[in-house]
């Protein structure tokens, strides 16, 4: 039977579980649609069966002013339950149970609330068996006697038969410094426990698995590190079941410097070329070094003062971001793993860029022009119909709108129930319906909760500049968190008909080939949260196998791109097939057993990747690395990706967000500081507009 990973949850305290254990995950199949229903009453136009028609066109109504009032659902054979989703008519319930049995005599209860608000109701921490699955309603919306109660669909999820170990390890203890090297870190920790056994333990380091011990071996050791460099340590317990723990405390190790004080040699035989508007490219000798050189630094040399403008791994780069017509003196530096920096070469290199403001194709990108600053995680963002942009702070767990012509900037409000992870989580995608958003108003997000990671849609009032808390909506719930591996990424089909949604995997590699798990997957559903007829798993599952995705973008054609980490080989850039298998764990990029999986168009070592998010304009793909501090252009050319060229190498830091901007160009947002721990306004980020091709 297949596994179900299913993970621990506490609902609001307005709501009650009646029955306790693991919680089943949501992506657990549909399974009433179009099955027999039964209601205690119901009205001439509206018959039981349209709540599991699958049509949110169409809906049940019981006779008004009756209470109680229930339907349910006969499902064939008795099934785990594990979610159900209550779209409800303006006729709701305030006060309701769900029930399972399997003689429709006897009613397990295994949620109940008070507090019912309407709309969708998205119950994904349920946990029974039964054949029968019952909404039982005791208190109306509506008072009136007129009115009763009103389903336009009464979704049931789970799995047949049930059963299995689907309880989670607790997370490990704190993890404590054992020794350190220049090269590794052994670290210790305190043994998780689990209702069955604790079978292994993983350790990571900055969201990257690094080691992994038996589950009766409480230390481990990471090698590969760099020296005189910072790492953040935490674990995670695994059971024989596949179930995954949430992360330990983070402990954070800096290496120590090695012996090694040789600096490398000087550069030499620096050139310039290709000098541009805006950019000019460099080129040298390599240097060489006693242990190995790490990389090199460019800087621009003005009335003595040094400032950096770029760095590669490479003897060549593209330096961008310049001013037309101004004169630069730049210089090369090469540096090792011990942070040993040679002098300078000489002389410099005295360029003078070219004047003019166009943006040609040989130079891809070009004017670079800072429109705002921010001290948080700048995370999803999009431009309004009036120019302006609204961005999400991941930390803050708020809200901003800014105005690029000025830099003003507003909180516009505090999204609810967002918890952060001390990692990856947070408050992270926000998307507008393009062929809606000017009459509806609806902000979709994607966060994370004290449960879970889920999709929700907010109403925006323009008048006012604010959000209103109160209409919000739950779209998807249970997708599962964990420290790291929390995708977040939400992009809308170019007609406005569907919403896609990147996920992670919630460092749970097994997640991303389950087909009733959310994690690690490219989810669709319809604006208003239900499941397109036409998706392949009978659930909001569009591709699996995926690591940590971080970016999505629709080309010309319509087609969706996707972006996403790696764990220590490569990154990859995906064009995404209507149920595509891409092939994580067992695959990353084009490294392991890819046999039978869709292979990446693009791959990317993750030492000049870990590449977020990404746009497409005029049919370019731009790529926004943190750790390679870099964006990656490519070409679009039938299903491949051409004319590859990196812009800003260095010269800003770690880039995470980039969006298109009004008349053909991209914002692009930097993430440096501060992003991996979930402290709020400990950052130091730029939001820019860049001139493209």
């Amino acid at each position: 039977m297949q596994r179900r990973i299913r993970m621990l949850a506490v609902l609001a305290s307005a709501a009650t579980i009646m029955a306790t254990a693991a919680v089943a995950n949501a992506a657990d199949p549909l399974l009433s649609q179009g099955k027999p229903v039964t209601a205690s009453t119901q009205s001439g136009c509206c018959t039981a069966a349209a709540a599991v028609d699958g049509d949110s066109a169409t809906r049940w109504a019981s006779t008004g002013g009756v209470d109680p009032s229930w339907i349910y659902v006969d499902l064939g054979a008795s099934v785990h339950v594990s979610r159900v989703r209550l779209q409800w008519d303006k006729s709701c319930a305030t006060a309701y149970e769900i029930g399972v049995s399997n003689d429709k005599t006897t009613w397990t209860k295994i949620y109940s609330t008070t507090t019912g608000k309407g709309g969708v109701e998205d119950l994904t921490t349920l946990n029974g068996d039964g054949r029968y699955v019952r909404m039982l309603g005791t208190k109306r919306c509506r008072t009136d006697a007129a009115y009763g109660y009103s389903l336009q669909e009464f979704g049931v999820y789970g799995t047949n038969g049930g059963g299995g170990d689907t309880v989670a390890p607790t997370p490990p203890g704190k993890p404590e410094l054992v020794s350190a090297t220049p090269s590794s870190a052994t670290i210790k920790w305190g043994a998780a426990t689990d209702n069955v056994a604790v079978t292994a333990y993983d350790i990571f380091r900055d969201g990257q698995l690094c080691a992994s011990t038996a589950g009766n071996v409480l230390q481990g050791t990471c090698n590969n590190l760099n020296p005189n460099v910072t790492y953040g340590f935490y674990v995670n317990a695994r059971d024989a079941a596949g179930n995954v723990s949430q992360a330990s405390e983070t402990t954070p190790v800096k290496t120590p410097p090695s012996n090694d004080t040789q600096k490398p040699t000087v550069p030499t035989n620096v050139k310039s070329s290709n000098v541009q508007s805006t950019s000019v490219g460099l080129s040298w000798t390599a240097s060489t070094d006693n242990v190995g050189v790490t990389g090199y630094n460019v800087f621009n040399v003005s009335g003595g003062t040094s400032t950096k403008v770029g760095s590669t791994n490479g003897t060549s780069i593209t330096v961008g971001g310049l001013t037309p017509n101004t004169a630069y003196h730049l210089q090369v530096t090469a540096f090792d793993a011990n942070g040993n920096e040679s002098a300078g070469s000489t002389p410099l290199v005295d360029v003078t860029t070219s004047g003019g403001s166009s943006c040609t194709p040989s130079q891809g990108m070009c004017t670079v022009k800072q429109v705002g600053t921010d001290d948080d995680v700048v995370w999803g963002l999009v431009t309004l119909p009036d120019g302006t942009i609204l961005y999400n702070q991941r930390d803050a767990h708020t809200i901003v709108h800014m105005n690029p012509a000025t830099g003003s900037k507003k909180t516009i409000g505090t999204v609810p129930n967002v918890q952060s992870t001390s990692g990856e989580g947070g408050l992270t995608g926000l998307e507008i319906n393009p062929k809606s958003f000017s009459s509806d108003n609806w902000l979709y997000i994607m966060h994370t909760s004290p449960n879970d990671n889920r999709i929700v849609r907010i109403k925006y009032d323009p008048a006012a500049d604010s959000l209103l808390t109160s209409t919000e909506q739950v779209l998807v719930s249970g997708i599962q968190r964990n420290k790291f591996h929390d995708g977040g990424r939400l992009r809308f089909s170019p007609d406005g008909k569907y919403l896609f949604a990147g996920t992670g995997d919630a460092q749970n590699g097994d997640n991303a080939q389950n087909k009733s798990n959310l994690n690690g997957k490219v989810l669709r559903i319809n604006p208003d949260g239900t499941i397109p007829s036409d998706n392949p798993f009978g659930n909001a599952i569009w591709t699996l196998g995926h690591r940590n995705i971080q970016g999505l973008a629709f080309d010309s054609q319509g087609r969706l791109w996707e972006q996403e980490f790696g764990n220590s080989i490569m990154d990859e850039t995906n064009l995404i097939e209507k149920g595509g298998n891409y092939g994580w764990p067992k695959c990353e990029g084009t490294s392991g057993s890819c046999g039978g999986f869709i292979a990446p168009k693009k791959t990317y070592p993750v030492g000049s990747g870990s590449c977020s998010g990404i746009t497409i304009v005029h049919d370019a793909l731009y790529v926004a690395c943190q750790k390679g501090e870099r964006i990656y252009r490519h070409e679009i050319s039938g299903s491949s990706l051409v004319n590859s060229k990196q812009f800003f190498s260095g010269t800003y830091g770690r880039l995470r967000t980039v969006e298109p901007a009004p008349n053909g160009g991209i914002w692009m947002a930097t993430s440096n500081g501060g992003d991996k721990d979930s402290t709020p306004h400990n950052s130091n980020n730029k939001i820019f507009h860049v001139t493209v091709a």
